[in-house]
């Protein structure tokens, strides 16, 4: 699985011209599944997206994670982060999950960020999305739980 997390202060989703999610400071996420994940690497992924460090401390030094400072998550799924840009013009999109496994693997990751007592708003699976944010940093981030062999 694929993170590509931004430090914002703050982001939202919008579909059809309405907000469907919006956080305030926090991490934007955009994530992507790829064939082979499964509920391990959605496990791990969520682990290092909440205790990845990139929030200032006193000291200006990145060394909070975003429960540290009470921030939020906003989850975007984003299959074309799965994508392989090695040859041609055009991207090929082989290495992405199956639609079905692709959401239930970006809603469990949102489920055990609640269960952890993180405020989470998501994008929505398959729609057209607009997602605007403020970008802290700018501070952006690439993130991969790939599986295990």
């Amino acid at each position: 699985m694929i993170g590509l997390l931004q430090r914002v202060s703050e982001a939202r989703v919008e579909i059809d011209g309405e907000c469907v999610a919006a956080i305030g400071r926090g991490l934007l996420v955009l994530i992507g599944v790829e064939r082979g994940d499964g509920s391990t690497e959605a496990a791990r992924l969520l682990e290092r997206l909440v205790s990845f460090r990139v929030f200032e401390d006193e000291a200006g030094r990145m060394n909070l994670d975003v429960r540290e400072v009470g921030g939020a998550l906003l989850l975007v799924p984003q299959f074309t982060l799965a994508a392989d840009t090695a040859k041609g013009n055009r991207p090929g999109f082989s290495r992405a999950a199956e639609p079905a496994q692709g959401k239930a693997l970006f809603d469990e990751v949102a489920a055990a960020a609640r269960a952890q007592g993180i405020a989470v708003a998501t994008g929505v699976f398959g729609a057209t999305m607009r997602v605007a944010l403020c970008n802290e940093g700018p501070a952006t981030f690439w993130l991969q739980a790939a599986p295990q062999p």
